[in-house]
């Protein structure tokens, strides 16, 4: 049985259908744990028109994959699921669905966490955020590395 679900995707999702796929038929699920990434309309103090997120086919799901790998040997998860949507984005936008399920909260919350901190600092994701003044390319925060040092 397949427990693992990505898709790196251009259209949105919605997240009461994508949960539902996720826990369906299996009793033994205690704890479901979601976070939903969103444009915001600033950063950095400026303000973001729309951005556009690229990737590396082939390679990017491989990271997932290997990301996945990495939680289920630290916590006993049933399902998770990655969606991560590629293309322009405006603000308000979904970006990214991260979803699992386990029998308890604090193993389900610790993975979901850890997923999305990886997503931050290392996937093969590259976004380009439209400004006022121009495009730009966006680096990882300092805050998101911070982030993820805490799993090594």
């Amino acid at each position: 049985m397949q427990n693992d679900f990505i898709r790196i995707q251009e259209q949105d999702f919605d997240l009461s259908t994508e949960v539902k796929k996720l826990r369906e038929h299996d009793a033994r699920v205690g704890a479901i744990v979601t976070f939903v990434g969103v444009v915001r309309d600033m950063n950095d103090g400026s303000e973001v028109k729309g951005m556009t997120l690229e990737h590396y086919p082939g390679m990017t799901e491989k990271s997932l994959e290997d990301i996945i790998k990495q939680a289920r040997g630290r916590w006993d998860l049933y399902k998770t699921l990655v969606i991560h949507r590629v293309g322009p984005l405006l603000p308000e936008d979904q970006i990214v669905l991260v979803a699992l399920t386990s029998a308890h909260r604090g193993e389900a919350f610790a993975a979901c966490e850890f997923i999305m901190d990886y997503l931050k600092t290392a996937a093969p994701f590259w976004k380009k955020e439209e400004t006022p003044t121009g495009s730009k390319w966006v680096d990882a925060r300092v805050t998101d590395d911070t982030a993820m040092a805490r799993w090594r």
